[in-house]
């Protein structure tokens, strides 16, 4: 074709990341094979293309050559120029052809005209695109669940563009970052694959450290006997940064299901901790006895009892574990109820009081020196500070009513919680 190599006139589409060449050849005889047909205002389907014209394409060079078929009849005989030539000028491709023979002849870019080339070129670029789009698509939606790795590029308030080993743009928005996650351009992030999504007709790659499949991934790279089925993880749930809990279950007797997940001495669930930015991983044996299951998601408690009525179980403890069973921020419950998927209530034994919480586990929330304040006049616990008035507790100790009054507020709805 006037030795015009493809491969060079679309020199932007060599580096395509998602499309193979031999896909890529094939677009190219489309579109021209659209082109011929547009000129000659002939359909591609109808025999009379497909029986007198040939795109054909040098894979090896990228050369293209479009060839026309034609029989040759006399002038004043020629009805149809898609089938027929005239003797005339069939003459000046060669001086010996005769009325009846056929004859090839090649068509040329300038046979078509600069417009018709430009807009070639435009189709060119939009089926380019939209295939590029639809392999990327489908090439990242099969890789759903799996743990990528990819490099900062650029860091935004709500999200971050990061590029993986094939050039290719990922997001990780700032609500699937664990807290305490912080990076700079150019770190590399570890991340689970958690959904492909069409948005202004662009695949749009979301990544997540905050699900459960993230954790379950990173079980399956650091404990053998996950990935070997030997060990089944039957559900995670997490408060990520926080606390999270694995019920792990084993299909061999001779496989302690836990130890072969936390490993010598932590080793293998400290690689994981790490990642997860410290993390606190309760692994807990699965079972399929329900009081038994509540008490050992209740880790790191130890429960006396347990009555369940309906979805709700009411859990008893001693005293100096109800702290324990509830955790701090009331993570540790909130997960044993999702575990289990039950309402777990938490009573001192040999009380009906509920969900009482030591001061203590609101020092994130509550100066030390006022949690010592309630500590002089007896109140170490969250229940014996809302059992008094507001106006008892000005008058017994130190504190300012306002401090009184926003203590009573976070205690009042941690409890509700």
């Amino acid at each position: 074709m006037d030795q015009v190599n493809l491969i060079d006139s679309f020199t932007e589409f060599k580096e395509l990341k998602n499309i193979d060449r031999e896909t890529m050849l094939g677009i190219l005889i489309q579109v021209f094979q659209e082109m011929v047909a547009k000129k000659f205002d002939i359909e591609m389907e109808d025999e009379e293309f497909k029986n007198h014209f040939s795109v054909i394409i040098n894979p090896d060079k990228g050369d293209l050559e479009i060839w026309h078929e034609r029989e040759i009849v006399k002038d004043k005989d020629v009805e149809n120029i898609v089938t027929q030539i005239a003797l005339s000028e069939a003459l000046k491709v060669e001086d010996d052809f005769e009325v009846g023979e056929d004859i090839s002849t090649e068509i040329t870019l300038a046979d078509f005209g600069r417009r018709n080339v430009m807009a070639m070129r435009q189709s060119l670029q939009g089926k380019v695109m939209d295939l590029e789009k639809d392999a990327l698509y489908t090439k990242y939606k099969e890789r759903v669940g799996e743990i990528i790795s990819a490099e900062v590029y650029q860091i935004w308030k709500r999200e971050i563009l990061l590029i993986d080993a094939d050039d290719n743009e990922l997001i990780l928005p700032r609500d699937q970052q664990i807290p305490g996650d912080f990076f700079h351009k150019g770190d590399t992030i570890r991340a689970v694959l958690a959904e492909v999504e069409i948005r202004n007709n662009n695949p749009r790659i979301l990544l997540s450290r905050t699900a459960p499949e993230f954790l379950e991934r990173l079980f399956e790279q650091e404990v053998p006997e996950i990935y070997d089925g030997l060990i089944t993880i039957k559900k995670i749930v997490r408060s990520p940064g926080d606390r999270a809990k694995v019920a792990v279950e084993s299909y061999d007797d001779r496989v302690d299901p836990v130890g072969a997940c936390v490993g010598m001495k932590g080793s293998r669930i400290h690689s994981i901790v790490r990642e997860l930015k410290n993390e606190n991983i309760d692994v807990i044996n699965y079972t399929s006895n329900e009081q038994l299951m509540i008490s050992r998601s209740l880790s790191p408690a130890k429960v006396s009892s347990i009555k369940i009525d309906g979805d709700r179980a009411a859990v008893y403890l001693e005293p100096d574990q109800v702290s324990l069973a509830i955790g701090k921020g009331g993570h540790n419950i909130k997960l044993a109820g999702r575990l289990t998927g039950y309402e777990i209530d938490v009573y001192r034994e040999g009380e009906t009081e509920i969900d009482d919480v030591e001061l203590k586990e609101f020092s994130d929330e509550i100066e030390a020196w006022v949690i010592e304040e309630f500590a002089k006049i007896g109140c170490d616990t969250a229940r014996s500070v809302m059992n008094l008035s507001q106006e008892d507790l000005v008058k017994r100790t130190d504190l300012e009513e306002e401090t009184i009054a926003d203590v009573l507020r976070i205690l009042k709805e941690e409890l509700e919680a």
